[in-house]
C-alpha cells in the first residue's frame, strides 16, 4: 500500500540575526537563501528538506535495499524532515519589534527548535556583527528564550475571556486552553503536564497572577517547543571558551558545538566532485587534489584541523539528529507488505521508514500509512521474529512490520 499523508517532522532555526542560522540552513539543505551580514537578511522563513541519518537495516538483515521515500548511503538511512529558518529575533520581537510577529507565527509550528548562537561572541545585543569576543552568546540565548515565553504569554491573556467562557460551560482548563493553542501544535497533554508541574491544576484561572502566566508559559513553551542549543562558529578563537560557558550556564540544555560554514563548504566540495564527504560523517577524502586552488586547500585543511579534529564532526548533521531521536524521541520503524521478503507489492526491498514517537503502537503506524488499514485492524507481523503483535503493541526503534486488516494488508 502506497504511504499518503505523512505528517514530516519540522524543525525550527531560531535565534538572533548574524548567528549562520541561513549558513547551517544551506548547509542542511543544500538550497541557496541568501546569506549577508547586515542583520535580518532572512525577511521570509526559507523551508527546506534535510535529513536525519539512521543506521539502515538492511545490513542487519543483509539484503540490498530499494528506498523510496529516503535514502540509503552506505548502510546509512537519510530520513527527511523539514528545516525551517526563520527570520532573526531581536529584544520585543513578541511585541512587534523587527521582525518578530512572523518569526513567532512559523516558529509555532515547529515541532523541536534548534536554538543557533554565535558563540564566538560576533554580534551585540542588536544583531549586528562586532569584534569576535566582544559579544555575549549566554545573554543573546536568554534574549530569545524571553522572547519566545512572552509570547507565549500575550497568546494565552489575549484568549483569556474564551479560557474562561469555555471553564465555565462545564470544560476542563487545559481542555479549554487547548482550543486556543491547537493552532500552534500546542496539546492538552502538554498543557496538563504544565499545569502540573507549576503547581496550577487546582488553581482558579480567573486568580492567576502575571507571576503564575509567565511560569505557566514558560514552562508550557519547554514542554510544547523543546529546544537543543547551537553553539555555531565554533571554529573562531572565542567560541571554545563561550561553548564551556554555554554548557555550565545550561545545566538542563544539551548544547552542541557547531561550525556551519564547515559543513557547507564541505558538502559544496562534494556536490562538485573534489571530495568524498557523507553530512556527519568525522572524515572527508580528496578525490581530485589537482582541482583544488591553494584557498580550497587551505581551507579543507583548516577545517580537518580545527573543527573535524577538535570535535570530530561539523555539528549541522549531529543537531539535527540530537533534535529529533533524543528531544523528540522519535523511533524509525520499516512497514513492509512481504514480512519473508522484507518488500512491499511491488518488489522493493524496506521501501519505506518512518519517523513515529516513542510509545506509538501498531494502530498509530497503521493510521500513519493508511487509514483505511485502521479499520478491521487485526495485528502485525514482527519481520524478525515472525510474531504476531496486537494491535497495542509499543513500536520500538528498528521495527519491520507487516501489518494485517480486514480490509486492506499493508
Amino acid at each position: 500500500m502506497e504511504l499518503v499523508n505523512l505528517a514530516i517532522v519540522k524543525v525550527g532555526l531560531i535565534g538572533k540575526t548574524n548567528t549562520g542560522k541561513t549558513t547551517f540552513f544551506n548547509a542542511a539543505t543544500l538550497e541557496s537563501a541568501e546569506v549577508s551580514t547586515y542583520p535580518f537578511t532572512t525577511k521570509q522563513p526559507n523551508y527546506g528538506k534535510a535529513n536525519v541519518t539512521s543506521p539502515c537495516v538492511c545490513r542487519e538483515f543483509e539484503v540490498k535495499d530499494n528506498p523510496r521515500n529516503s535514502t540509503c548511503i552506505d548502510g546509512w538511512r537519510y530520513i527527511p524532515i523539514e528545516l525551517i529558518d526563520l527570520p532573526g529575533l531581536i529584544k520585543g520581537a513578541w511585541a512587534g519589534k523587527g521582525l518578530g510577529n512572523q518569526f513567532l507565527s512559523v516558529a509555532s509550528q515547529s515541532d523541536v527548535l534548534l536554538h543557533v548562537v554565535d558563540a564566538s561572541g560576533s554580534i551585540d545585543e542588536e544583531g549586528r556583527l562586532t569584534e569576535p569576543g566582544t559579544g555575549n552568546p549566554i545573554a543573546d540565548y536568554y534574549d530569545i528564550e524571553e522572547e519566545l515565553v512572552m509570547w507565549l504569554m500575550k497568546l494565552i491573556e489575549k484568549n483569556d475571556d474564551k479560557i474562561i467562557k469555555n471553564v465555565k460551560s462545564g470544560k476542563s482548563l487545559s481542555e479549554s486552553m487547548a482550543e486556543i493553542l491547537r493552532g500552534v501544535k500546542i496539546t492538552e497533554q502538554h498543557i496538563e503536564q504544565a499545569l502540573e508541574i507549576g503547581n496550577l491544576k487546582d488553581k482558579d484561572f480567573e486568580n492567576w497572577t502575571p507571576l503564575d502566566d509567565k511560569n505557566f508559559a514558560q514552562i508550557l513553551r519547554e514542554l510544547a517547543k523543546p529546544t537543543i542549543v547551537v553553539a555555531n562558529k565554533i571554529d573562531l578563537d572565542p567560541a571554545p571558551d563561550n561553548f564551556e560557558k554555554l554548557r555550565d550556564q545550561l545545566p538542563d540544555k544539551i548544547v552542541v558545538p557547531c561550525s556551519a560554514e564547515a559543513e557547507l563548504s564541505l558538502r559544496r566540495a562534494e556536490q562538485k566532485g573534489l571530495i568524498k564527504y557523507i553530512p556527519g560523517q568525522e572524515t572527508f577524502e580528496i578525490i581530485k587534489m589537482s582541482g583544488l586552488t591553494d584557498k580550497q586547500k587551505w581551507a579543507l585543511d583548516f577545517i580537518a584541523k580545527r573543527v573535524l579534529g577538535e570535535y570530530m564532526r561539523t555539528g549541522v548533521q549531529f543537531a539535527i539528529n540530537v533534535a529529533v531521536f533524543k528531544v523528540l524521541k522519535m523511533n524509525t520503524i520499516y512497514p513492509v507488505y512481504d514480512p519473508q521478503k522484507l518488500s512491499d507489492k511491488h518488489g522493493n526491498i524496506l521501501p519505506d521508514v518512518l519517523l513515529l514517537p516513542d510509545g506509538s503502537t501498531v494502530e498509530n503506524l497503521a493510521r500513519e500509512i493508511h487509514t483505511e488499514l485502521t479499520h478491521g485492524l487485526l495485528y502485525a507481523i514482527d519481520a524478525r521474529t515472525g510474531l504476531r503483535l496486537p494491535v497495542n503493541y509499543k513500536l520500538k526503534d528498528r521495527d519491520v512490520l507487516s501489518i494485517y486488516s480486514t480490509t486492506r494488508r499493508g
